[in-house]
């Protein structure tokens, strides 16, 4: 677990809410008992409100709670107001802290939607934008989609927040832009996108390298491959990347381009085969096991997070979207996915999200 209390992340952040005589519970009160609350399975602005005044005894241990408890509106108006990108710097912060990794480190960026809490973003709903640690499963920072804006837009706003020295950013291919790149060159990262037909000139110089490389049979130090062969479940797959280092015929608008990356797919499932092929571009001249690696560590994102947050957290039911609230506990949740997943034991993430309830001492070293 990271070594900053969690008392202590807040410090800084500034409290959206005027100086007056009805401002009775400090800021830091009302987060840390939201983000327990969350973790115990609260999730409604009552039941947040509820588990507060079930615990109290509890964070009085190391909460002031000057004024009692804040009621449910309370904990609705401040997370309406508190502005998400300040809350999440915050968070990535501590969660960075936390991060560690041998070479580089790999962080998926990938959206998700909130499909119950109606917003006029592009896909009609709160969308979030999420950097995850790969390797840690660790949230590192969010970016909310925009009112009258789509993911696109976003992901640039979170690759700025972000400290990417030592990192390697995959990005599927509705971030293969120009300006995600050079963004990750200028923050000291490395990058990986997808390149698909949303990039027509750059797919075509893409698979033209590769071409070239098939006809000269891949030799030489500027080619590398990788295999891998998986039987499981009733399905056989095999996965064949190649790498093309220092590749040639580029646009020449791509920072630092180093490396082309195919990876070929065959799938076989109750006898019925498919073959893909899939086009990746990286400022990394690295190998074929490396970007195996990276490529399909990338989509662990749907199953270590999205999933999770959809049928242990239920967030494609929550209809919370008053101003700033839906974003602010979308990046709790996610949080807290992390912080469970961390939590002591080898049960599962339910278990231990009841444990953390249950029991006052859970995951502490007394």
């Amino acid at each position: 677990m990271p070594a900053l209390p969690l008392t202590d992340v807040f410090a800084g952040l500034p409290d959206p809410r005027r100086d007056t005589r009805d401002k009775l519970h400090a800021l830091t009160d009302i987060l840390v008992i939201t983000i327990c609350a969350v973790i115990g399975g609260a999730e409604s602005w009552e039941g947040i409100a509820e588990y507060g005044r079930t615990k109290e005894p509890s964070f009085r241990r190391f909460l002031p709670l000057n004024n009692g408890l804040p009621s449910p509106d309370t904990f609705e108006r401040v997370f309406a107001k508190l502005d998400p990108t300040a809350f999440a710097a915050a968070f990535g912060n501590w969660m960075a802290a936390a991060c560690e990794a041998a070479g580089l480190i790999p962080i998926a960026i990938d959206g998700k939607s909130a499909r119950a809490a109606k917003r006029a973003t592009a896909t009609g709903c709160l969308h979030v934008v999420t950097a995850w640690a790969a390797e840690n499963r660790l949230v590192l920072g969010t970016s909310v989609v925009a009112d009258g804006s789509n993911e696109v837009a976003a992901i640039p706003e979170l690759l700025r927040t972000l400290d990417l020295a030592g990192a390697l950013a995959t990005i599927d291919a509705a971030g293969c832009q120009v300006d995600n790149a050079r963004i990750i060159r200028e923050r000291k990262g490395h990058y990986l996108p997808a390149v698909k037909d949303n990039q027509p000139k750059l797919r075509a110089a893409v698979e033209a390298v590769i071409d070239r490389a098939c006809e000269a049979d891949f030799e030489g130090e500027r080619y590398d491959g990788h295999a891998a062969i998986e039987d499981g479940h009733g399905r056989h797959e095999e996965r064949y990347v190649s790498v093309v280092r220092d590749p040639e015929g580029l646009p020449p608008d791509w920072p630092d381009a180093a490396a082309v990356i195919q990876v070929d797919r065959e799938r076989e499932v109750d006898g019925v085969r498919t073959t893909t092929s899939h086009y990746y571009l990286s400022s990394y001249r690295g190998t074929g096991a490396e970007f195996a690696a990276w490529v399909r560590g990338h989509w662990g994102i749907e199953n270590g997070l999205h999933w999770v947050l959809d049928v242990v957290y239920r967030e494609d039911r929550s209809r919370i979207r008053a101003q700033h609230a839906g974003a602010n506990l979308a990046l709790i949740r996610r949080v807290v996915v992390s912080l469970v997943r961390r939590g002591p034991g080898k049960g599962s993430g339910v278990t231990k999200r009841l444990k953390a309830g249950w029991y006052d001492n859970y995951g502490s070293s007394g």
